[in-house]
């Protein structure tokens, strides 16, 4: 027998509480608003709460109240308007509002699943699927690792699905302060350390991962060690348990990882000793798609070059992708996109994925707002860029899938200016405009 809390429209209630009890469950609370069945989970403990995906009674607040509580939460939801609710609200589990008790009674004996915008998740009938788990790495010298990671994510979110960004670096995270998250107890090692005492549960997820706002799918984060001290914590039998376990509750994980691949030869001989690099290559060994980013200067791109092989290498099931970021006449001259090409096809064999122009008033703005380009900037055209690589690369959609880019009446593209709102300050990302996207 289960503990239930129910907060549904009359037509969903009159529907599922007669199966409910029939089948020997407490229904403990029937509520009309999230503030009151947040009360009651609080007081109660209860292990499945039902709601129907309206703005009165699903809100991100909701979601955090049953994550704190450990409590299973399930969006009923079907129309568009419902299916963005539950999105806005980050709701782990959305199944059809014509679902019939007997599918919710499955949610009681399987594992949790994702968001999925309005289908069914696994637990209620669908057929589980890994997610895609990809990778950023790039050399030593700030290439823009975390900060592409982090717009990745956010574009994937926006095409609907439900994402997982995982800051994987050993030697430091950088994912928590650019989003303005607190990090004074780093979600990635909390779920680390659960994974290696088998105790990591799609509920335990949700309490140790923090969920950004989106208007469209849902986007979780795994905040990194704000220490690199912290680094013994990210073993690699650990981290594997934390990849295996997210890419069954989501559709992509997203991981940034450090730039060191070296495997610790001096201890190579001591089985269980732990290794700085482990989360880096275990990430990689699990991986389903590598972006290597460089950086558009003669010693950035030294440095990818001679760092690619091994982490082609190091990603053995992967997918590899192959950008170059910040590029810009400054450093390189005139035909920079032309010159980079032709190196990386001479000296690598490869041609680069996507250049990502030089916008750093974009990226400012976004960093001054905690916020993704898509938010911040959203006609920049790094984000241009940026989106276009996500939709055809990385999600393999068709060209007409994608947005036209706005010309200038000469043809050229049109000068951008990010504004950011006043409001939009850390550490609160809830409050970020999302008003000028357009998330399809």
């Amino acid at each position: 027998m289960a503990q239930l809390a129910l907060s549904l429209d009359r037509r969903a209630e009159d529907a599922l509480l007669p199966g409910a009890l029939q089948a020997g469950h407490a229904v403990v609370a029937r509520v009309q608003t999230a503030g009151e069945l947040s009360a009651v989970l609080a007081a109660h403990e209860i292990d499945l709460a039902i709601v129907s995906a309206t703005r009165s009674r699903l809100t991100p607040e909701l979601r955090a109240a049953a994550a704190a509580t450990g409590t299973r939460l399930v969006a009923l939801a079907t129309t568009a308007d419902e299916r963005e609710v539950a999105a806005r609200a980050g709701a782990p589990e959305v199944v059809p509002e014509a679902a019939s008790w007997a599918e919710l009674e499955r949610l009681l004996t399987q594992r949790p699943g994702p968001a999925s915008g309005g289908g069914a998740s696994p637990g209620a009938g669908g057929a589980p699927r890994e997610a895609s788990v990809i990778a950023v790495w790039g050399p030593t010298g700030a290439p823009g690792r975390t900060s592409l990671a982090i717009q990745f994510a956010a574009e994937l979110a926006l095409l609907g699905g439900a994402v997982a960004l995982v800051d994987a670096d050993s030697y430091g995270g950088a994912v928590a302060p650019w989003l303005g998250l607190p990090d004074e107890t780093p979600g990635f090692a909390a779920a680390c350390r659960l994974a290696g005492n088998d105790a990591l549960t799609r509920g335990e997820f949700d309490r140790v991962a923090q969920y950004v706002p989106m208007p469209r799918g849902a986007l979780a984060v795994l905040t990194g060690i704000a220490r690199p001290s912290r680094w013994p914590e990210l073993g690699s039998d650990r981290v594997a348990g934390v990849l295996d376990a997210v890419a069954g509750w989501f559709d992509h994980v997203v991981v940034d990882v450090g730039f060191n691949l070296e495997a610790d030869e001096e201890i190579a001989s001591d089985l269980f000793a732990p290794r700085r690099n482990a989360a880096t290559l275990t990430v990689l060994e699990k991986a389903t798609r590598l972006v290597a980013v460089g950086l558009a200067d003669p010693l950035g791109l030294s440095r990818l070059l001679r760092g690619y092989a091994d982490a082609r290498a190091a990603a053995p099931r992967a997918a590899h992708t192959l950008i170059v970021n910040r590029v810009r006449q400054s450093v390189l001259g005139s035909g920079p996109e032309r010159q980079i090409t032709g190196a990386l096809e001479r000296f690598a064999g490869v041609t680069p994925a996507a250049l990502i122009p030089d916008d750093p008033r974009a990226f400012d703005a976004a960093m001054l707002a905690a916020a993704p380009l898509a938010a911040a900037a959203p006609r920049s055209p790094a984000r241009e860029a940026i989106g276009e690589l996500v939709r055809g690369t990385l999600l393999g959609l068709p060209d007409t899938a994608q947005p036209r880019r706005r010309r200038s009446a000469r043809g050229g593209r049109r000068a951008q200016t990010p504004a950011v709102a006043p409001a939009l300050r850390r550490p609160m990302p809830a409050n970020v405009d999302w008003s000028g996207v357009d998330p399809q």
